[in-house]
Parts: C-alpha cells; structure tokens; sequence
C-alpha cells in the first residue's frame, strides 16, 4: 500500500514536471513545430521536444539542480519594485535586465518578455510570473 502511494506520487510529480517542460519548451518553440534552436548545443542546430523532455525530466526528477524558492524569487522582484505595487511594466522589465548587471541580449529579452508578460495590463506580475517558473517539489 505504502508502495502504491510512493508510485501515484511519483507518478504525479513526473506529470507536473512533463506539464513545466512542455510549457517551458514552447515558449523557445517560435515555429512550434516542437524544435528549438540550439546551435551551440546540437549538430543539427535544434533539439526536438521528444529528446529533451525524457532528459529534463530525470535532471528533475534526480534534483541536480536545486531550484531557487519562491520567495528568494519574489524578495528578488521586490527589489525592483519599491513602490511595492506587486508588478512591474514591460518597459521597467526591460530597462532593468538590458541595462543593469549582465544584460540580456534582445533575442533573450524577447523570450522572456514572451513568457512573463500579461497581454491585458502589458505588465509582469510577480506572483503569477513566479508560480508558472518554479516547480513544487513536494
């Protein structure tokens, strides 16, 4: 019975990490034709989604990369927001990750303005930004 539990979780943790990949995937996948481009890393210049998720998936599932906690993550969104409305503008998002610290190139911006971005407000929110990033590890 206890194995039967320790099964469903695992089973359970693997179908949220495969959701995470999936969504994580698509926002490089600008074709969506389930490549991305990745020069640098493959031959072929591409990855397709089949070979990465079974990769991703047990880089996750055997924890080498600690994830950063959400409120490490939300103290770090805080910093740049201290009127302390709970968002930033696209245009602040922007100005902070292309001219502060190691800035982001316009292809990167580009991509995560993609992802971060509410179309509705044109802006970042926080919360939801930080609870579609990470991934629960319980």
């Amino acid at each position: 019975m206890a194995d039967d539990r320790s099964r469903e979780g695992t089973e359970t943790a693997v179908a949220e990490f495969h959701k995470k990949i999936k969504e994580a995937f698509e926002v490089f996948d600008h074709e969506s034709n389930n490549t991305v481009d990745v020069e640098e890393e493959e031959p072929t210049g591409y990855i397709r989604f089949e070979k990465f998720l079974p990769v991703m998936t047990e880089v996750l599932l055997e924890r080498r990369y600690r994830p950063i906690p959400e409120d490490i993550l939300l103290r770090a969104f805080e910093v740049l927001d201290p009127a302390k409305r709970g968002f930033l503008s696209k245009e602040e998002l922007i100005k902070y990750m292309t001219e502060e610290g190691e800035p982001f190139s316009q292809e990167e911006m580009e991509e995560m303005l993609s992802a971060a971005v509410d179309p509705e407000s044109n802006s970042i929110h926080f919360k939801d930004y930080i609870t579609m990033m990470v991934i629960d590890e319980n």
